[in-house]
């Protein structure tokens, strides 16, 4: 992936919720020393703010994204569906060679495309079985991670770092 698609994937996890450092490298698949490029990258462009919070078990810092973070990243969004309404019309056509064309102008925004949920998979699949040929050969395996459900928005309604977990044995 790309230096501007990665932007646009971190811009995305933290526009959904997503406020920890940890969370964010794991979830975007980005190492932590480039996260940290692309954090400040985003930061200088007004698109996300820093926030450190006191409490008693110290500070914590949540990466928060601004009124224009939230702006660019659904204007990404829309670029990425129409780019795969544009895959799933030249797919409908018929032609092969156009498609081909298409996915390799089009390779860098796949793995956005499968993070945010806009490919659908079977159409995806026809698509490479339509050109003789898998995604393999079009995405690293490691830029095809599909997290579950519960993970995608954020914490888990089981998780917390606020407080205690205690069990008095009702």
């Amino acid at each position: 992936m790309d230096e501007e698609n990665k932007e646009i994937v971190v811009l995305g996890i933290i526009s959904r919720g997503i406020s920890k450092f940890d969370k964010i490298s794991r979830e975007s698949n980005v190492e932590p020393k480039e996260l940290e490029s692309i954090l400040q990258k985003l930061e200088n462009s007004g698109l996300i703010r820093v926030d450190e919070k006191k409490s008693w078990r110290g500070t914590k810092i949540e990466i928060n994204p601004t009124e224009k973070g939230y702006r660019e990243f659904e204007k990404q969004l829309k670029i990425l569906q129409e780019k795969w309404n544009q895959l799933e019309n030249t797919y409908k056509s018929g032609n092969k060679q156009r498609l081909e064309q298409k996915l390799k102008e089009d390779k860098s925004f796949l793995p956005s495309m499968m993070m945010f949920g806009i490919i659908d998979m079977m159409m995806f699949s026809m698509m490479f079985s339509m050109i003789g040929t898998n995604m393999g050969s079009f995405i690293q395996a490691e830029e095809m991670q599909i997290e579950d459900n519960a993970e995608d928005l954020g914490e888990s309604e089981f998780e917390s770092d606020d407080g205690f977990d205690i069990d008095i044995g009702f």
